[in-house]
């Protein structure tokens, strides 16, 4: 027989409006009727919650209906039929139940300010007229036709198409008996002909790599035990307290067990004692938002509401963060809105058109990371985007996040040659939808999730990143100096022989160092693609690469800023970051190691006991040159200071591994200075030269001060000085 057009588009899992035809309708001769899709049954039977079961006929292939003439009005009932296996099966018709998104919330998603888009959208077991099940929603507004496929339907696309919500483009299914656990995509229906399977954009879970179902999740049960810490963590964005942040790939911290990598409950009781041991305040994770590929190191998500299943489920990474602030460690996330991955299952072209990219690949394809770019003047897109930033310092408690690659989206020219871009309405080459995107973005976290970090990796000399958007700024709380970085390695990579040519590469950073409030990384950017480990630039024979790189840290925690340093630099690893293995714990059986180690671990101790070197790390009054030309030495000397100058610490530094006997350095005021540092001591793995307790201010003026330090200076060493017994605290400062 020929199939009437209806039934024929369910068969092809490509009707518009399922609801129009299967479940409970009103009767052509009055009561109702039950019309119901499926094709693998077997004699199905309609029993209503009161009366007799009712045979269903076959009205077209894989269809039947019954009738209830009598019927007065709508009433709950359920199915029987048996399977092709002989067995009996009962199930709720999904096509009975009504539809239960709220309007209010669609509308703000496409207007761009619904803020948690995952409460909207996605998978939610819930329990609807007594009945427990899951709600699934998607917004696809190009579809033909959506349908929930998964492992509850044998992933038929035939079986349980979706509902539309008017001209929103959002679909939606409760799908009766249908849990945690199960695995699911949509089948999207295009245009004219195609069709293709995804995954949910915002599934709370996906299958382990190379598998990519999205997973149904119960509602988080999670017991949380970081009030305290939750109320206190606020002065971290006003940059008076200390931040120093161990950035972490976490599949190849340490690499063990079947998988190859440790899960976040064993990492939360090994890899958190040994950042708190070490002295620093935070834990940053490199993406752990769900990805295919392990070389992409997180960096090209799938999964904008799902922790990658490599290393547990999200109760799992819950229990991690809890366990740090337990520790009294705060948990900072990469987090990647720039753009994502080309991979069939995942969001390019997801329902037939350029949905979440832009659709003119001049702007909506990056050409350096074969990837499509967010197009965030979308507001859904960018309803989205927040909504995932949102979800992870909510619902995962993260104290901020690092929002990678911020300049590809501020620039619409970006790695992009002449023609090869659209220049802004004004023709100018920003992204003026980047701008205000970041603006909503950073005003809607601080106003939702009090006291979180937005940390912005930019590249470039755009203005006010870090300034608050009432002032014209982009709103974020700080943003990665990546300028002191490139002159810092720069700087440090040459022979010393050179470095009185490179002085500047030292001093210039100072001259802009309080335009923003800088972070200082040594990322792991700085650490792959032959760049060679941070140990491995230096020069020098093997004591002295040993030596600069104490001193590349002594210079690092004793400027203004927050600092960052990726794994394995704390102990000198040789080989570059490689992200299919761990890192090289085995050389902390080597003095010169372990020294390394001592000293990234007591600039964290000193750095966290002496405000001088956090409280200002973001003021200009925090920081005073006390020799700064002295290129023919490559010696320098600096001040940090105290909020209102009543207290300071001395600094001396010398950048080649010339001796330095008898330096005189400018001393701010008369007296003892203690020295509390020194980078040259054994513990630290240095010589132990002219070690150097306490020394007595000389009464010979030099560089406009009344008093001078005469010390021995050790080649290649940093030591850092007290000043005792004053008489009163410190007043002023010499401007």
């Amino acid at each position: 027989m020929s199939l009437p057009d209806p039934f024929a588009a369910l068969a092809q899992a490509r009707h518009s409006t399922p609801f129009d035809v299967l479940g409970l309708h009103p009767g052509t001769r009055g009561g109702w009727v039950v019309r119901i899709r499926a094709p693998w049954a077997t004699n199905p039977r309609v029993w209503p919650e009161s009366g007799a079961a009712v045979a269903m006929r076959e009205v077209a292939e894989g269809v039947f209906e019954a009738e209830f003439a009598e019927a007065e009005r709508p009433f709950a009932y359920r199915l029987c039929a048996t399977d092709p296996t002989g067995r009996t099966v009962w199930w709720h018709d999904p096509y009975r139940f009504p539809p239960t998104l709220d309007e209010a919330r669609i509308e703000a998603i496409l207007e761009g300010v619904e803020v948690r888009q995952q409460e909207v959208l996605g998978a939610h077991p819930m329990e609807i007229e007594g009945v427990s099940g899951t709600r699934f929603a998607v917004w696809a507004p190009h579809a033909v036709a959506v349908s929930v496929v998964g492992s509850h339907n044998g992933w038929d696309p035939t079986l349980h198409p979706m509902r539309p919500r008017g001209a929103t483009g959002v679909w939606e299914l409760f799908l009766p008996e249908v849990g945690p656990g199960t695995l699911y995509k949509y089948h999207i229906a295009t245009r004219p002909r195609g069709a293709h399977i995804k995954a949910d954009p915002v599934g709370f879970q996906m299958e382990l790599r190379p598998a990519t179902a999205s997973v149904v999740t119960a509602p988080p049960s999670f017991s949380w035990s970081d009030a305290d810490w939750i109320a206190k963590r606020g002065p971290a964005r006003e940059g008076s307290v200390p931040i120093s942040i161990y950035e972490v790939h976490l599949g190849s911290w340490r690499r063990t067990g079947s998988q190859g990598w440790l899960g976040y409950r064993e990492l939360a009781e090994t890899l958190l004692p040994y950042v708190k041991e070490l002295g620093f305040t935070h834990v940053e994770l490199m993406p752990v938002m769900e990805h295919p590929l392990d070389e992409s190191w997180g960096y090209q998500t799938v999964g904008y509401f799902a922790p990658t299943s490599r290393f547990g489920g999200a109760d799992a990474l819950r229990a991690f963060v809890d366990r740090a602030h337990a520790l009294g460690l705060g948990v900072i996330l990469d987090w990647v809105p720039a753009h994502f991955p080309t991979d069939a299952h995942g969001l390019g072209r997801f329902d037939g058109s350029a949905l979440y990219e832009h659709p003119d690949p001049r702007r909506g394809f990056h050409p350096d990371w074969g990837t499509y770019v967010f197009d965030v003047s979308r507001p859904e897109v960018r309803s989205f985007l927040i909504s995932s930033a949102l979800y992870w310092m909510e619902s995962f408690h993260a104290d901020g996040l690092r929002v990678d690659a911020v300049a590809s989206m501020l620039y619409l020219d970006y790695s992009r040659e002449e023609g090869q871009w659209i220049p802004n309405e004004r023709g100018g080459r920003e992204n003026l939808d980047a701008v205000a995107f970041f603006r909503q973005l950073n005003d809607v976290v601080h106003e939702s999730v009090p006291g979180a970090l937005m940390i912005a990796e930019e590249s470039t000399a755009w203005p006010a990143v870090s300034h608050g958007t009432d002032r014209g700024g982009l709103g974020f709380d700080q943003k990665w100096n990546m300028g002191w970085m490139n002159d810092t390695l720069e700087y440090f990579s040459a022979d010393p022989l050179f470095r009185k040519g490179l002085h500047e590469k030292l001093t210039f950073g100072l001259t802009y160092a309080f335009s923003e409030r800088f972070a200082l990384p040594l990322s792991h950017d700085e650490v792959v693609h032959g760049k060679r480990s941070l140990i491995g630039r230096m020069p020098g024979d093997y004591e002295q690469q040993f030596a600069h790189l104490r001193l590349l840290y002594g210079w690092q925690w004793l400027q203004p800023g927050k600092k960052l340093l990726f794994m394995g630099g704390e102990f000198g690893q040789w080989t570059e970051w490689d992200v299919g293995r761990g890192l090289d714990w085995p050389l902390l059986d080597h003095p010169a190691h372990r020294g390394v180690q001592r000293w990234v671990q007591a600039l964290n101790q000193l750095y966290l006991r002496e405000p001088a070197l956090h409280a200002l790390d973001f003021r200009p009054e925090g920081f005073e040159w006390l020799q700064v030309d002295e290129r023919e030495a490559s010696v320098a000397s600096w001040l940090r200071w105290t909020p209102e100058w009543k207290d300071f610490v001395l600094v001396v530094a010398n950048f080649t591994p010339v001796d330095r006997p008898e330096w005189a350095v400018p001393a701010p005021f008369a007296g003892r200075y203690r020295c509390i540092l020194d980078s040259d001591r054994e513990m630290f793995g240095g010589g132990g030269r002219d070690p150097v307790g306490r020394v007595q201010t000389v009464d010979e003026p030099l560089h406009g001060r009344a008093q001078r330090l005469v010390l021995d200076l050790p080649g290649l060493s940093v030591r850092v000085f007290r000043r005792e017994n004053e008489a009163a605290p410190v007043r002023t400062r010499r401007r």
